[in-house]
């Protein structure tokens, strides 16, 4: 199955993915089996009640029971899928990993038409942020002054993760909706003004030489089409090592 979802779906890295995929192709099944039922019933019905054949109509209507079954079957089918399978599936992933998993927490604030990615250090702890210090070399708005920015990093439209590591971003916008969307970690989530809402993820692949997007799939302006990042998956080590390598934010706004 998932060698067929590959023809047509880009591929997965994450660790939830899998089972997306696999009620994805649940779904196109029971919508293609449906389409060539109706299909056919049209046909027939066409040829079978032709005015040649039948020039009188009969206004009584069918007797058999045939489509009544059928209505209850395609109902069973969709109430498996959807309490069975999509419920499920969707209160796993919904659940955020526990403090005890080691998850790496970052920001993500999209803004017409780019993506801030926040980290909070090695202290794990974000500094405080602030509308009012929004400026062009602060666009996260970060306090300089609180001792938990002091090692803060943010770049811009760069996501660097941790392969097997969860992730839980924590999404929201400067000025209007966008949708922040990693289509090989089968992420889409709308990122909202005025609310933080949370999403996970792990990856199970480092991205090596290839490319991941980051990409924003809510229309959200003239600029829509380049609000595009790129994702690098690391190993642990070179994660670690990048973030070593990354200037603190405070020391980029106060140019030491």
């Amino acid at each position: 199955m998932r060698e067929w979802l590959a023809y047509y779906m880009p591929p997965d890295y994450s660790a939830h993915g899998a089972e997306l995929d696999q009620l994805n192709a649940y779904v196109h099944w029971l919508m293609l089996i449906l389409f060539i039922g109706w299909g056919v019933l049209f046909a027939y019905m066409l040829f079978r009640f032709r005015a040649k054949r039948q020039p009188q109509a009969v206004y009584h209507g069918t007797k058999s029971h045939v489509s009544k079954w059928a209505e209850i079957a395609v109902f069973v089918v969709e109430c498996v899928l959807l309490f069975g399978i999509s419920i499920p599936a969707w209160s796993r992933w919904t659940t955020r990993p526990a403090r005890d998993k080691n998850a790496l927490e970052i920001r993500v604030v999209a803004e017409q038409f780019a993506w801030n990615i926040h980290y909070p250090g090695a202290d794990g702890v974000f500094g405080k942020t602030d509308v009012k210090l929004v400026s062009s070399s602060n666009p996260l708005g970060i306090d300089p002054a609180d001792p938990n920015a002091k090692d803060d990093v943010a770049t811009l439209n760069q996501l660097h993760l941790p392969v097997n590591r969860a992730v839980t971003a924590r999404l929201t916008s400067k000025d209007v909706i966008h949708s922040f969307s990693l289509p090989y970690l089968r992420v889409k989530q709308d990122t909202i003004p005025g609310m933080q809402v949370p999403v996970h993820f792990t990856s199970r692949k480092t991205s090596g030489k290839e490319t991941w997007e980051i990409a924003c799939a809510q229309l959200c302006g003239l600029g829509h089409y380049r609000m595009k990042g790129q994702i690098q998956v690391h190993s642990q080590a070179d994660f670690a090592k990048w973030m070593s390598e990354q200037t603190p934010v405070v020391a980029s706004i106060s140019g030491t």
